[in-house]
């Protein structure tokens, strides 16, 4: 429900804001505040509450502040208010890392990977039922529809959120104190990880959370058809998550199996501005959908590698604040580069950084080279 109120209106949001008499510039800056208030918010948020050592207060701010950018974007028809109402969106983005450290401490420390494979699997679930029905009910109930539904949707899963029990961790002498901060994020392999999510949240914040569906509607398709495209890319998506990690990881290794996510996405990205129908792009979606599957989960489940549980938040909190950068500045670049060269300007910008990070993690991801074809379990390394 967090995530349903989150993205059902993301299909049709740069449409949207550029319905609203924004440039592309306006609207890569509506796209880009989203990750801009993420790289603010998401570190702190990871140590108040390994702090605090509570995780239900900040379950009840991202439900609130998801609520409340909904309303915003009702608040008025000027462009502004998109760009206020994105913001709010990005707190609201900022709590997942409670949520992330929450549903990992029901597991074994040794289950990391899986349960963070099932989480983004739930979270990959949700994105699809909210963006599927996102352009149909813009077409037959109006712009301002999916707001509304987004709003009432928080408003629920916040009355469900009070009756959550509060997770704590044992009493313990080494409780994380802000001076860890810089031991936690010195660990090599959560700096390495969380560079290359970076540049895959660029690609996917420039596709299909960003311009994409922009492109659709430039080759003549309608709001309603972005469920199509919608569909085309997340469940591939999905099915990649849950299961191709594994299965491509068993054969690959990790740097093999990030260095073809990152390649086939680059591929993929590059040929969006070619396609000349709607089904030719979502040929493409189903190739991207499905390549950057493989490469979330992995990259997810090392984040919290080696670091102790009691610190895993403020892990966490660095991972995805760092990443945020990419959902920031892929969008609001592509932006720019779409005012000058057209949309596929941002999209050339997107497969350059796929490109990029297939290279990096080829020099950067050595360990899994040396299992001798086989992966090592995602968070095998706790």
């Amino acid at each position: 429900m967090f995530w349903f109120s989150s993205y059902i209106y993301v299909p049709v949001l740069s449409p949207y804001v550029e319905h609203l008499g924004a440039s592309y510039v306006m609207v890569g800056a509506v796209l880009g505040v989203y990750g801009l208030m993420q790289i603010l918010f998401r570190l702190p948020i990871g140590i108040g509450s390994d702090i605090l050592n509570r995780r239900r207060p900040f379950i009840y701010l991202g439900l609130i502040a998801s609520g409340a950018s909904c309303l915003l974007f009702l608040a008025g028809a000027d462009p502004g208010w998109a760009l206020a109402a994105r913001a709010v969106s990005g707190i609201a983005a900022s709590a997942w890392v409670v949520y992330s450290v929450m549903f990992a401490g029901y597991f074994p420390k040794e289950e990391a990977g899986k349960a963070m494979g099932l989480l983004q699997f739930t979270t990959v679930i949700a994105q699809l039922a909210s963006m599927m029905i996102s352009g149909y009910i813009a077409e037959h109930w109006g712009w301002n529809a999916p707001f509304v539904i987004g709003g009432v949707v928080a408003a629920a899963a916040l009355l469900l959120a009070l009756r959550l029990p509060e997770q704590r961790q044992d009493k313990r002498e080494n409780a994380i104190q802000i001076k860890d901060l810089a031991e936690v994020i010195k660990e090599p392999l959560l700096v390495k990880v969380s560079l290359l999510s970076v540049l895959a949240h660029c690609v996917l914040f420039i596709t299909m959370f960003g311009y994409t569906p922009n492109q659709a509607l430039a080759i003549g398709a309608g709001k309603e058809s972005l469920g199509w495209l919608t569909l085309a890319f997340m469940l591939p998506h999905a099915a990649a998550t849950l299961y191709g990690s594994r299965w491509f990881g068993r054969l690959l290794g990790d740097r093999g199996t990030l260095l073809l996510g990152f390649a086939g996405s680059a591929l993929f990205t590059l040929l969006i501005p070619s396609m000349p129908t709607l089904a030719a792009l979502c040929a493409t979606q189903v190739g991207n959908g499905f390549m950057q599957g493989l490469i979330f989960p992995l990259l997810l489940g090392k984040s919290v590698s080696g670091v102790a549980p009691f610190r895993r938040a403020t892990a966490m909190g660095f991972y995805q604040a760092v990443y945020a950068i990419g959902m920031s500045g892929g969008p609001f670049v592509a932006g720019w580069m779409s005012s000058a060269y057209g949309l596929k300007g941002g999209f050339w910008l997107g497969g350059i950084a796929a490109a990029l990070a297939a290279l990096l993690s080829w020099v950067w991801i050595r360990e899994a080279g040396r299992t001798g074809g086989r992966a090592p379990k995602i968070g095998a390394e706790t």
